[in-house]
């Protein structure tokens, strides 16, 4: 039974590092063998948390739902609160945040469907994700989709350990529950802003499933 697949974002990283490795733990084979002796099992350790961090579970969504705003990303709820938004919404909006770790899949899906009518990439700051400020100070990529009633803002931010950002959303294009919108490479943070008349349905510290756990409820 294949249990998960390697990630497009990972062949060229993977690569790179079999590139580099082999040939650093070959000179040290035939040159200094006791180096080699730590080198390798460290470099396999390398590899096998690449393949490990670039998986695709090839994970679908449980049920299309037009009501469901399923969350975007693995992780652990670390903001739950009410805010303005002043960068496209103009509204106040619940804002439910999720902390990716190194160790969660890193895919990012589709919360709901509908039309894409916005997209911005902000240069900025390196904040640890969880920092209240790093919604509005970190190098982040805002997306806002129409789904016809509601719009849905979705905000793929860059932490610490996050320098790059892949978003594959297009302004106009019509996208699908569950299907990925992008990629943040190495831990990071993801925010959705949903309207104030939406039932929330996870809490504080909740560790939720991406395509799987439903966030809210819209009315």
């Amino acid at each position: 039974m294949k249990l998960f697949s390697i990630h497009r974002e990972g062949h060229r990283f993977i690569l790179m590092a079999a590139f580099i490795l082999f040939p650093v733990n070959l000179v040290f084979q035939f040159s200094i063998p006791q180096i080699s002796m730590v080198s390798l099992p460290i470099s396999f350790l390398v590899l096998l948390f690449l393949l490990y961090f670039f998986r695709d579970p090839g994970r679908r969504i449980s049920e299309e739902n037009t009501r469901f705003i399923y969350a975007p990303a693995d992780g652990k709820i670390v903001a739950l609160e009410k805010v303005f938004d002043r960068e496209y919404l103009q509204r106040e909006a619940w804002q439910v945040s999720i902390f990716m770790s190194p160790v969660n899949v890193h895919i990012n899906w589709n919360p709901c469907s509908g039309k894409v009518i916005y997209k911005k990439i902000h240069p900025g700051r390196y904040l640890v994700a969880w920092h209240p400020k790093s919604s509005t100070e970190n190098e982040r990529t805002t997306v806002v989709i129409d789904m016809g009633n509601t719009a849905i803002l979705i905000r793929q931010i860059a932490g610490v350990m996050a320098r790059r950002i892949i978003n594959y959303l297009r302004v106009g294009e019509q996208v699908n529950q569950g299907s990925q919108m992008g990629f943040i490479k190495f831990g990071s943070r993801v925010d959705v802003l949903l309207p104030l008349d939406a039932a929330i349905k996870v809490s504080m510290d909740q560790q939720v499933v991406g395509n799987q756990t439903v966030l809210a409820h819209l009315a």
